[in-house]
């Protein structure tokens, strides 16, 4: 199989990002194997499942600043040697996984480019107004119920 990586013209990538799209295949260890679940016959002889490993900090391709967000957002995908894990079993043919599993890695690496929306001060104050709010009327609805059981608690029995 001969897999070549696109070049910057053949990926369009969204305005303003730090990552043109472009992930050098020499960089991923590229793994098959066979898939899980139902298929009969042709799912127990052929390796169609898709691993991808990737070394974030290894990737010198990458900036520094992308490379520490794209931790952040996949700590969960990522196992104690620091590989980004990426499978795809999503389709009977190896080509196609292949394909999936690549599309998901430059959307997590997009994703991890984009800037941080700036939040304004007017937004901020208003956020806490709300927040303040809430725990004004979740104390009232606190203080209400108390004072129902209290009241419960008082009043003698009679026998």
């Amino acid at each position: 199989m001969l897999l070549k990586t696109p070049t910057p013209d053949q990926v369009k990538a969204p305005d303003g990002l730090k990552f043109n799209g472009v992930i050098p295949v020499e960089e991923l260890d590229i793994t098959y194997s066979r898939s899980s679940g139902p298929g009969g016959q042709h799912v127990n002889s052929v390796s169609t499942k898709v691993d991808i490993r990737f070394k974030v900090n290894a990737a010198n391709w990458l900036n520094e600043d992308v490379k520490k967000q794209l931790i952040e957002l996949n700590k969960n995908r990522l196992n104690k040697d620091g590989y980004l894990i990426i499978k795809s079993d999503r389709t009977r043919s190896q080509q196609l996984n292949l394909a999936d599993a690549m599309t998901t890695l430059r959307n997590m690496i997009w994703k991890a480019a984009k800037p941080a929306p700036q939040i304004s001060e007017d937004t901020i104050d208003r956020i806490r107004i709300r927040q303040e709010k809430q725990n004004r009327e979740r104390l009232i609805e606190k203080k209400m119920r108390s004072m129902t059981k209290a009241q419960r608690r008082e009043t003698p029995v009679d026998i």
